[in-house]
């Protein structure tokens, strides 16, 4: 395994066993209201702590961008974390959360781990080398018409003036693919579109953190991934929308009328 990647899967491991122990005592953790929807426990920012401790303890000049402290150090090699993703599943018991660690060198994505602490599900992959689910290779999906789809979403919460365009797009892919799922960490979201178990994904207003590991594990499984005009600036906007390449077209034809930049 490449150093960093096992110094990534390290971090990310300590991380998701704090999350494991701390889900069954909610009530002894601090939980703040950062914006409407937005929430952060004290778990958020002990994991964050944990994993850049490990990783800076191994890359001392490394630079860091992360969900609660924001960007530190380097801009030239820069991790790019969500300690805790899936906070409102977390505050609410559900174990359907995320760990997710990318890292960036000079500019492109070059390894991803995403972890689920409660399926021990390890998701890595470095660029040019594929993804990997506990060690065994991952490839999207097969699946090429949306009847025969099950997509993964999440809501709007941050965009409400796209709620109505959103409903809009939610309508037509209910009525014309197979299922519809929106479990709550965009992180494992794209893990699981990456291993296949999710058709497509797309999603509205996402921050670097949610993204960067996703996208590199959906790149190196074989998979597409644009904003609502197919192209690639989906970390600018947050809007992202992504599948195997054949379905990735299809759901662009949805997307793009309602939610695309009429501009572009």
């Amino acid at each position: 395994m490449d150093p960093k990647l096992t110094v990534a899967v390290d971090a990310a491991r300590k991380a998701g066993n704090l999350i494991a122990r701390a889900i069954d005592r909610l009530d002894k953790i601090t939980i703040n209201e950062k914006s409407p929807h937005d929430f952060v426990t004290s778990i958020d920012i002990q994991a964050e702590e944990l994993i850049i401790e490990t990783l800076r303890t191994a890359y001392p000049d490394d630079g860091f961008l992360a969900e609660e402290s924001g960007k530190q150090g380097s801009e030239e090699t820069v991790w790019i974390i969500d300690p805790l993703d899936g906070t409102m599943n977390f505050v609410h018991g559900v174990p359907q959360i995320g760990v997710s660690i990318a890292l960036q060198e000079r500019g492109k994505l070059s390894l991803a781990v995403v972890y689920d602490p409660f399926r021990n599900e390890l998701f890595t992959a470095c660029r040019g080398k594929g993804a990997q689910v506990n060690g065994n290779r991952m490839r999207v999906s097969q699946c090429h018409q949306l009847s025969e789809a099950m997509l993964g979403t999440g809501f709007p919460y941050h965009a409400k003036e796209q709620f109505p365009a959103y409903i809009d797009t939610f309508s037509e892919f209910f009525y014309n693919t197979a299922s519809m799922r929106r479990p709550g960490s965009a992180s494992l979201d794209l893990a699981y579109v990456a291993s296949g178990r999710f058709d497509g994904f797309w999603e509205i207003g996402l921050a670097p953190w949610d993204l960067a590991a996703g996208v590199l594990l959906i790149k190196e499984a074989g998979g597409l991934i644009g904003d609502f005009n197919g192209s690639e600036d989906y970390f600018q906007s947050g809007n992202i929308v992504t599948a195997n390449p054949k379905l990735f077209r299809e759901m662009l034809k949805v997307i793009k009328p309602r939610l695309g930049d009429p501009a572009k």
